[in-house]
């Protein structure tokens, strides 16, 4: 737990937790160690917080409540029910979306599951195709660009194209949207995938938070849980496949750019998965921002600006170079997660976001949505 404490010494990290005696949640920040309520009239929600000319200097000096120790708020991984503080996703009001299809790595995973239909053992062979013709054709290929363009033609003649190298490699960018405001879960809860899926994977992100000015203000950890099966049978079920309940886990805390962490430490950050089963099962995977295929920016621009506004602002999620392709089980089935499996992922910089695998039916249903915060808010005297 010290070397978690002091992942929060340097640098700005505000976030959001649930507050018993309040019945609903409180923005916070991390004090020398203490978790302390900042929310205030004029900064009520991370919405208000991110719009803000100085949002960093708010953080810093803004009068506060010390809750608890950030040992005692991340004491546990197991999720936490509204009589317990616990920390939220650091979002509100903002719209979470995400870019797919960034990594090549990713593109070739997403070709293997379109052409094995969502059918895991058939991916095995289908992926020793597809890499032999276009591993080496999408290495260090900048997406839109005009080699990009020769590349295309170039897999269109071999009859390997696909609509996921199109958003892939070509001018623009996949975008789609992950969750509602306020339905993201955060460190220490539940995610949930769907019954039906029987062939699926988290994937380790950085998400961006994004002002409706479309300012990049700070970035957090993210788990875009992945449907592989759901996906794969048809790309028109997407929203089937990524937006389910406790589909999204973002968190712990959104790191605010200041002079200590900016956009270019997200261009260079690395990220580490580690999935533990209740079988016993361990699996190390890996992901760097240093290989995706479009800037984090580009990104950005692509989803908010005079084409779409998003007056509460967004989260961002910005794709992951990780895809297990490790057996789990039976030879050739690939991996897929089990009930019960603890999710970490860490970058150095933004700390750890942890979780534990369940059926979307089998998690807290989402109950607390805007109605619920703003009578909340109004309650306490903050609207």
């Amino acid at each position: 737990m010290t070397e978690m404490s002091e992942t929060y010494d340097v640098g700005t990290f505000v976030g959001r937790a649930w507050r018993p005696d309040a019945e609903g949640p409180s923005l916070v920040t991390v004090r020398k160690g203490q978790v302390v309520d900042i929310t205030s009239r004029e900064v009520p929600t991370m919405r208000d917080l991110l719009e803000l000319d100085d949002p960093v200097d708010y953080a810093r000096t803004a009068r506060g409540e010390a809750l608890a120790s950030l040992a005692v708020v991340m004491a546990s991984a197991e999720p936490r029910g509204r009589e317990e503080i616990h920390l939220l996703a650091p979002c509100d009001l903002q719209a979470v979306k995400a870019c797919g299809v960034t990594f090549a790595r990713s593109m070739i995973e997403r070709v293997i599951e379109e052409r094995a239909a969502g059918d895991a053992a058939r991916a095995e062979g289908i992926r020793r195709r597809v890499t032999a013709i276009i591993g080496e054709a999408l290495r260090n290929l900048n997406a839109g660009s005009p080699e990009a363009a020769r590349v295309k033609a170039a897999l269109i003649e071999e009859g390997v194209w696909s609509q996921y190298l199109e958003v892939g490699i070509g001018p623009d960018a996949e975008v789609f949207t992950k969750g509602q405001p306020l339905s993201s879960v955060g460190w220490g809860a539940a995610v949930g995938l769907h019954p039906i899926s029987r062939w699926n994977n988290p994937e380790p992100e950085i998400v961006l938070a994004v002002a409706s000015d479309g300012r990049a203000r700070g970035a957090t950890l993210g788990n875009d849980v992945n449907l592989r099966d759901i996906e794969g049978r048809s790309a028109l079920l997407l929203g089937k496949a990524k937006d389910n309940n406790a589909s999204s886990s973002i968190g712990p805390f959104i790191r605010l750019f200041d002079e200590t962490y900016s956009i270019d430490n997200v261009r260079q950050a690395d990220l580490d998965l580690m999935i533990e089963g209740p079988d016993g099962f361990r699996l190390k995977g890996a992901s760097t921002m240093r290989e995706i295929s479009r800037d984090p920016l580009d990104l950005v621009a692509q989803t908010i600006g005079p084409h779409h506004q998003y007056p509460d602002g967004l989260m961002l999620f910005m794709g992951t170079l990780f895809a297990p392709v490790e057996d789990r089980d039976e030879p050739g089935q690939g991996f897929t997660h089990k009930i019960g499996d603890v999710v970490t992922i860490s970058s150095p910089g933004l700390g750890s976001l942890v979780n534990t695998v369940r059926l979307s039916t089998d998690c807290p249903p989402w109950t607390f949505g805007t109605t619920a915060l703003m009578r909340n808010l109004a309650k306490r005297g903050l609207l």
